[in-house]
């Protein structure tokens, strides 16, 4: 089989993932499209590479790159981006899963709709946990298919509102390439939120996104899961991104407050999290510093240390 003849190409990010790889690829190539499947090892220190090359001797539609040094997620698929060519592209976790008509369902709906980017709900559950567990990311109800515009969508990312990991920008579309190409599209410098980034920046650039019920991805819960876990500058980066989307032209006033919301949140976690690292690095006058921030962000950083300090008073008066 040829270049011209794969549907879609999916990309698998990996680092450390030698307990989950196997998985993530074998759903992969099964799928009923014709797939090319692009792994981009990113400096992992375990045995995921040599478990993915294995593979990748005996299957011509598998391929193998690999970073020098680790990068995180967006650079890597970026790299899968230039070494592939399908008409759509998807991403898929190295711990999570897809069933195997997932592709083939996606494309058809994405192209009977003239979408350029059809993300469905993603299952979640716990490894070894069959289907009755499952819970839905976005929605506990029939969604049917929803046009989702650029102030919806970057509203759907605020935490504050639909709870953490929870947001839209957790789920994992189809894109359509020639969107991508026609608009310079790639992920941005990010290690946190760098789908977030993507779907919004592309939704500004008028990408037509549509969002439907679950066709089978499944993302597995791991309590010691990367993605759980973040360095404090991850916010700032957030930020940065949000002034990057802030200073494109011909933005709808909706999109434009959106994206301060946005902003604003992570503005609020950046300055909690630094509160935090000052405090166990013992620099008072950095902890000090954290409550020079707009008044919001201020008052928040407040409130959120009162309720910190009653828990730990609540703690001691209880013998804990």
């Amino acid at each position: 089989m040829n270049e011209q003849n794969f549907v879609a190409t999916i990309i698998i990010s990996a680092f450390n993932a030698e307990k989950t790889i196997n998985a993530a690829v074998a759903s992969a190539l099964d799928q009923t499209a014709a797939v090319e499947v692009v792994v981009v090892d990113d400096a992992s220190k375990d045995s995921t590479a040599q478990l993915v090359q294995a593979a990748a001797d005996n299957v011509p539609n598998l391929r193998l790159l690999r970073q020098a040094v680790n990068t995180g997620p967006a650079e890597a698929r970026n790299l899968a981006l230039s070494n592939s060519t399908a008409p759509w592209v998807s991403v898929l976790d190295a711990d999570d899963i897809m069933a195997a008509d997932r592709i083939a369902k996606l494309v058809k709906r994405a192209t009977n709709e003239n979408l350029d980017f059809l993300a469905d709900d993603i299952e979640k559950c716990y490894p070894g946990q069959d289907a009755m567990h499952r819970t839905r990311v976005w929605s506990d109800t029939t969604i049917g298919l929803r046009h989702i515009d650029a102030a919806r969508f970057i509203r759907s990312n605020l935490a504050s509102g639909r709870g953490e990991r929870r947001e839209m920008g957790f789920l994992k579309p189809i894109m359509r390439r020639s969107f991508l190409d026609r608009h310079k599209l790639r992920y941005g410098p990010l290690r946190l939120g760098e789908d977030y980034d993507l779907y919004a920046r592309a939704l500004i650039c008028g990408a037509r996104f549509g969002l439907c019920d679950p066709c089978g991805y499944i993302a597995f819960i791991h309590d010691d899961s990367l993605s759980g876990t973040h360095p404090t500058f991850v916010h700032a980066d957030l930020m940065a991104a949000d002034d990057r989307m802030l200073a494109l032209p011909n933005l709808t006033e909706e999109t434009r407050r959106a994206l301060f919301d946005h902003k604003l949140e992570h503005h609020k976690k950046w300055v909690w999290r630094r509160l935090i690292d000052a405090v166990r690095e013992r620099q008072p006058l950095e902890a000090i510093n954290c409550f020079r921030a707009p008044v919001p962000v201020a008052l928040s950083l407040s409130r959120k240390l009162g309720a910190e300090s009653m828990r730990r008073l609540g703690r001691r008066l209880r013998g804990g």
